[in-house]
């Protein structure tokens, strides 16, 4: 009802149903319509969502119902039943009593027709342009249980910046986000402050970041401000920050600072070695709204922020595993195409999920779980039985 699209008479294709059918269909990328409905068949009648005396629908049939339920009850169910499910015990899951979160962006491919090309563009220009339009998600993920929880969607000239800024009323104050050095910028970190959550960003080596405070464990206070400051404003409100911090200490009690313009940050810098061993390694910088070193060591942020490579394996799951490697979205429209992400992203929470929920059972880390082995069982049970309801 909340998005407007309700069933005005009975019909063959029911919305539920077709709720179902599109999870199902990007669980099955190889199969047609039909067959994925075919499959589907004995999960519906044991949720008593299908009757035997209705015939198999035909292709026409699935595309006109998909097109009637469109892409905005995908979305909505995704963000009712997207909510974080790390346990206090799930391993891999926290730190220092803030759940681990990562934010990060991907591309998918999609059907190269003249509607998806002018909806979400192609990447690159002229001769450069890339063959397939492509969408962009920017999504909020748990690192311990690999769950996606939040995502903005749009087409792939629509920058990541832009679509994290939509992630910003998904956080919580129990979180503690971790972003690359490409999502910072002062009004980022200015809005995602906003929400409680705290943060643990990566910076590009032009910030300006000075030294206000060293603390025991190495690490340094420092403020960053918003970029059209004055230098006379800037370095006004730097004497103030100094003054406050040695005063007061890392509580920054004394720190008179108006949060639209700046913020007292701890930086963390550390050098990751060269895999190929030839002595040379990469210098890090990264930031956090984490304060105080006897709450969370230096290099425990460190060692945190390299959790966020699990949205690189979580990416890995939607787009080689769970979706097949080199594959374009079937959709040939712009609306179905939402669906059609808002699905697969649906089905991968559930499949996340589940994971989580027997990894907490086993008393194990849930990156210890295959997901290509989870993928594979879920698809049998699929066509087997109601054990796997949206």
């Amino acid at each position: 009802m909340e998005t407007g699209r309700l069933e005005k008479r009975t019909r063959l294709l029911p919305a539920h149903v077709m709720v179902r059918f599109c999870q199902a269909m990007t669980l099955f990328w190889e199969d047609d319509y039909e067959e994925v409905m075919c499959k589907l068949v004995e999960s519906l009648r044991d949720m008593r969502s299908w009757s035997d005396s209705w015939r198999m629908p035909t292709t026409s049939a699935i595309s006109q119902a998909r097109a009637r339920l469109g892409w905005e009850p995908l979305r909505e169910l995704f963000d009712r039943c997207a909510v974080p499910v790390a346990q206090p015990g799930t391993k891999g899951g926290w730190l220092a009593g803030r759940r681990l979160m990562a934010i990060d962006g991907f591309t998918l491919d999609v059907a190269d027709t003249p509607a998806n090309a002018d909806e979400f563009q192609r990447p690159g220009s002229g001769e450069r342009a890339g063959a397939f339009p492509q969408v962009r998600v920017v999504a909020l993920g748990e690192c311990g249980s690999h769950a996606i929880v939040a995502a903005a969607v749009d087409g792939c000239r629509v920058g990541e910046q832009t679509l994290a800024d939509r992630l910003a009323d998904d956080l919580s104050p129990d979180m503690l986000v971790i972003a690359d050095r490409n999502f910072y910028s002062f009004h980022a970190w200015q809005r995602y402050r906003h929400s409680g959550a705290d943060l643990l960003w990566r910076v590009k080596a032009g910030l300006r970041l000075p030294v206000l405070r060293v603390l025991e464990d190495g690490s340094y206070l420092s403020m960053i401000a918003q970029p059209r400051l004055s230098e006379t404003h800037r370095k006004r409100l730097l004497t103030a920050a100094r003054d406050g911090v040695n005063r007061d200490g890392v509580n920054c009690d004394g720190v008179d600072l108006d949060p639209d313009v700046a913020h007292v940050v701890r930086v963390v810098e550390y050098e990751v070695p060269d895999r190929t061993g030839n002595g040379s390694g990469e210098l890090l910088c990264v930031m956090t709204s984490i304060l105080d070193p006897s709450d969370v060591p230096a290099t425990e942020l460190a060692a945190a922020y390299h959790e966020r490579w699990e949205s690189e394996n979580t990416f890995d799951e939607l787009k080689t595993h769970q979706r097949g490697p080199a594959r374009i979205l079937r959709s040939k429209s712009p609306d179905m195409v939402k669906q059609e992400v808002w699905a697969l992203l649906l089905t991968h929470y559930s499949i996340r999920h589940l994971m989580c929920r027997a990894a907490d059972e086993a008393d194990i880390d849930p990156d210890r779980l295959s997901f290509t082995r989870a993928l594979r069982i879920i698809r049998r049970q699929v066509t087997r039985s109601a054990d796997f309801p949206p």
